[in-house]
């Protein structure tokens, strides 16, 4: 582990600095709520309101990913990743379940709830909270490259590291489907998702180009999660600059 790094850890919070924009790095465990969404679902916008109101909390790694399946119905949802997708199908057979749906949020990885459904999702934070979490540190190096450092941990199963970039918030006016003539407010919308390495336990550092929602405004986060069970077992983030 480079001095760098280590001088990152032990302050805790690092203040970066990418062009004109301050980004803060955060460097405490984090619960992952990710929430699978649709701008073709007539009961998405309150789990989406909720995935902004969880974004808010310093302790939380909020995540939007709009998945493709319900643009048939009338409206594109212009957020939408076929990759999404696939990913909301992955959990699908990790948490045994025979069918997706929106919205789901799942939560570290190990356990999901229908979005809207309060009690539960805060049942679920409690046991996600009382799981062991590690850290992943992120820093900018100056032009367009992220130094990732990731934590020392039990040695085991060979992990997928993830690279997150996402928007701040989006407003969309939706003129068609089932929420035609509303305009509704996303947050930390999912725009790039892909695996940057792998890791097994040991201190490490990775080098990456930052994602363009940085460079945009908006944040970036990593993931280090199982292939096998699907929990995510480290995570960090570097959120947008103001106010979700």
């Amino acid at each position: 582990m480079t001095t760098t790094l280590k001088m990152l850890i032990a302050a805790g919070v690092a203040a970066l600095l990418l062009g004109k924009a301050a980004l803060a790095a955060d460097a405490k465990p984090l619960i992952v709520v990710e929430l699978f969404t649709s701008q073709g679902c007539s009961s998405c916008p309150p789990a989406d309101a909720a995935l902004g109101e969880l974004g808010q909390r310093d302790d939380i790694l909020a995540l939007s990913f709009h998945v493709d399946y319900w643009d048939y119905i009338g409206w594109k949802d212009p957020f939408a990743l076929p990759a999404n997708t696939a990913r909301q199908r992955d959990y699908a057979k990790f948490l045994g379940r025979q069918y997706v749906y929106t919205p789901q949020m799942v939560v570290q990885g190990a356990s999901d709830t229908t979005g809207a459904q309060a009690v539960e999702l805060a049942q679920r934070l409690k046991s996600a909270g009382e799981m062991e979490r590690l850290t992943v540190v992120l820093a900018s190096e100056g032009g367009d490259r992220l130094l990732v450092g990731l934590p020392q941990g039990a040695a085991g199963e060979e992990m997928a590291v993830f690279l997150v970039g996402f928007d701040r918030s989006r407003d969309t006016t939706i003129k068609r489907g089932e929420n035609s003539g509303r305009t509704i407010r996303y947050h930390h919308v999912v725009r790039e998702f892909s695996q940057i390495g792998t890791w097994k336990g040991e201190a490490r550092e990775l080098r990456v180009p930052i994602p363009d929602a940085i460079k945009t405004g908006g944040g970036c986060a990593v993931l280090v999660q199982s292939p096998k069970s699907g929990r995510i077992h480290a995570a960090g983030m570097i959120r947008p600059a103001g106010p979700s």
